[in-house]
């Protein structure tokens, strides 16, 4: 697989979430921010490769003081995200140069191992596009007009990142214009015996 490899490391969220004093993708694990972990994991797949970090604007002073602090010096350029993930990543894709092949990963998973990547990288150079699935765990249910209802695991896999495309193909992706989610009002059922 010689084709030229980049990848989009969005962690443009708030990290709100998990609460905290700082963002996520910049709380320590290990005596560095998670995001440097992550960065790390794909720079040693390919000490080569382009790596591209979204970033919010406002977290681009924090984050060049992470670096200097941390004596990190992978070499690695930074966008601003957007407002939705679909935006970060677009952003990103922006500053992928030429064709070939271009991953996106999420900055707070820093525990990708370089055979996933590669598995990852060899199946998209041969079908286009691939990412990676795990089986899912919890019980699902699916929301209907008339309550819910179970849905059978063993047909359901959990969508993981890096996930990995031939440039061009993402680049016509992104070409389509935003559609946020359809937002859909919670359906409470009654479980038996509840009184309610």
């Amino acid at each position: 697989m010689n084709a030229r490899k980049s990848t989009i490391i969005v962690a443009g969220g708030s990290g709100k979430r998990l609460g905290g004093p700082v963002p996520k993708q910049f709380q320590t694990v290990k005596g560095r921010p998670l995001l440097m972990w992550t960065i790390e994991a794909f720079h040693r797949f390919d000490p080569g490769m382009d790596l591209i970090v979204v970033l919010p604007q406002e977290h681009f002073d924090i984050w060049k003081a992470l670096c200097m602090g941390h004596r990190f010096f992978i070499t690695h350029d930074v966008v601003a995200g957007g407002e939705q993930r679909w935006h970060s990543v677009k952003a990103g894709l922006e500053k992928v140069e030429g064709d070939g092949l271009v991953a996106v990963h999420d900055g707070v998973r820093p525990l990708v191992s370089s055979d996933l990547i590669a598995r990852c990288f060899y199946a998209a150079d041969k079908s286009a596009a691939a990412i990676p699935v795990v089986p899912v765990v919890p019980s699902i249910r699916e929301t209907t007009a008339d309550g819910s209802r179970a849905l059978d695991r063993s047909k359901l896999l959990a969508v993981q990142t890096p996930q990995c495309f031939h440039a061009d193909l993402l680049r016509k992706a992104f070409e389509q214009p935003y559609a946020p989610p359809p937002m859909k009002p919670l359906v409470a059922s009654r479980s038996e015996g509840d009184t309610r």
